[in-house]
C-alpha cells in the first residue's frame, strides 16, 4: 500500500517515495508534442486533499496503488485523438497514437508521450515481480509495464482509466490558440481541473445530448448507478431488478461551468415531479436523481431542489432524491452518444 499516514492531513511527498522539490518532466509544445525536458515543481499534497480531489475510486488507484476492473474502465475504448493527461496533477502520459488494443481489459500503451513522464519502480506485491509505473510530477500509481507489447517498443503500459483524463486534440488546439503554447492543456491541481457530476432524469440518450450542448462539459457518458447489481446490461437494469438508474455521467471544468449551471439544465431537461417514469417511459430506472460526488455538490444540491420547491414552479411535489455517488458502470456501447450518432439532438417531450 502506498501514501499511508496516520494523520489525513500530513502533506508527504505523493507515494512515499523522493522528496518534495523539483522533478524534470516535458509539456506540451505547440507542435502538439513534447517539449524539452524542463524543470518542474514535484506536487505534493496530504491524503485529505487528494482525497477531496479525486475522489475515492481514484484516490483508491492513484494513491493506494489500486487496480480497477478488467472492461470497466472508461477509457477503455476511446479512440478519440489526443492525450491523457494524470488525473491527480494533470502532467500528459500518454498520447492516443501509442494507443493499442491488448485484450487485457485496461487502456494500453506501446511508449509514453514523453519518457521523462512516467517512472517505474519495482513492485513485489501479490508474490510477483511487476514494473510498476507512476506519473514522475506527483507519484501517482498509474498501473504497470510488460515487455509483451507491439511494435516498435514491444512494451505494453498497462493503465487505469481512473488514473487518466483525457483530452481530444480539438480541445488542445482550442486551449492552445487561448495562450496555452508550451505550456500545459491541463493546469495542475491548484488550477483548473475537471469534476464529476452524475445525474438521472429518466432516457438518458436525450440526457446526454442536453449536457453535451453546454459550454464546460469535457465528455460525458451513459449508464447506471445507484444498484445493487455489479456491472448490469441494459437489459438487467430494465428488468428493474438491479435497482439502477440510467444515468449521464460527466467530467466538467469548473472554470468554465459552474455546478449550480449543471444543477439548472438538470432541472429543466425533465419532470422532476414524476416518479419512476419519465413521460413515456415507466421503471424505477427512470427516477429523478441527482448523484453527489462532494460534500459541496451535496449542499448545492439540497439547495436548489428547496429552492425549485418554493418557487412554485410545478404543481406537485418535487420527487427528485438526493444520494451519494457510487461506482458508475458505463452502458453498452451503442447507447453512447446515441442521438449524434443518428443526427438528432433532442428526443424530448416535455
Amino acid at each position: 500500500m502506498k501514501n499511508q499516514t496516520n494523520d489525513p492531513n500530513s502533506a508527504q511527498p505523493p507515494g512515499g517515495r523522493g522528496s518534495a522539490g523539483v522533478v524534470v518532466v516535458a509539456l506540451i509544445g505547440d507542435d502538439g508534442g513534447p517539449t524539452r525536458p524542463e524543470q518542474n515543481p514535484r506536487v505534493v499534497k496530504s491524503d485529505a486533499e487528494w482525497l477531496a480531489q479525486l475522489g475515492e475510486e481514484a484516490f483508491r488507484i492513484t494513491r493506494r496503488a489500486g487496480t480497477e476492473r478488467p472492461f470497466c474502465g472508461l477509457l477503455l475504448d476511446n479512440k478519440e485523438q489526443g492525450v491523457y493527461f494524470c488525473v491527480c496533477c494533470s502532467l500528459p502520459l500518454f498520447a492516443s497514437n501509442a494507443k493499442f488494443q491488448s485484450g487485457t481489459g485496461w487502456p494500453s500503451f506501446f511508449q509514453p508521450f514523453a519518457r521523462e513522464n512516467v517512472a517505474e519502480l519495482e513492485d513485489r506485491s501479490h508474490g510477483m515481480i511487476r514494473t510498476e509505473i507512476e506519473c514522475a510530477r506527483c507519484s501517482g500509481h498509474l498501473g504497470h509495464v510488460f515487455e509483451d507489447g507491439p511494435p516498435p517498443t514491444g512494451l505494453r503500459y498497462c493503465l487505469n482509466s481512473e488514473a487518466l483524463t483525457f483530452v481530444n486534440d480539438v480541445e488542445i488546439a482550442r486551449r492552445r490558440l487561448r495562450g496555452a503554447v508550451g505550456e500545459q492543456i491541463v493546469e495542475p491541481t491548484g488550477g483548473r481541473v475537471l469534476e464529476r457530476a452524475t445525474f438521472g432524469a429518466g432516457c438518458f440518450w436525450g440526457v446526454q445530448s442536453e449536457f453535451d450542448a453546454l459550454p464546460g462539459v469535457v465528455r460525458s457518458w451513459v449508464g447506471f448507478m445507484g444498484g445493487k447489481t455489479e456491472d448490469p446490461t441494459y437489459r438487467e437494469v430494465c428488468s428493474e431488478e438491479t435497482g439502477h438508474a440510467e444515468v449521464v455521467h460527466l467530467e466538467y471544468d469548473p472554470a468554465q461551468v459552474r455546478y449550480e449551471a449543471l444543477l439548472e439544465l438538470f432541472w429543466a431537461a425533465h419532470d422532476p415531479t414524476q416518479v419512476d417514469r419519465q413521460g413515456p417511459d415507466v421503471g424505477s430506472q427512470y427516477r429523478t436523481v441527482i448523484f453527489t460526488h462532494s460534500a459541496e455538490q451535496l449542499r448545492l444540491a439540497e439547495v436548489s431542489r428547496t429552492r425549485l420547491a418554493a418557487s412554485g414552479a410545478h404543481r406537485r411535489p418535487i420527487a427528485t432524491v438526493i444520494e451519494e455517488a457510487g461506482k458508475f458502470y458505463p452502458a453498452e456501447e451503442y447507447h453512447q452518444k446515441y442521438l449524434a450518432k443518428r443526427g438528432m439532438n433532442t428526443c424530448r417531450l416535455r
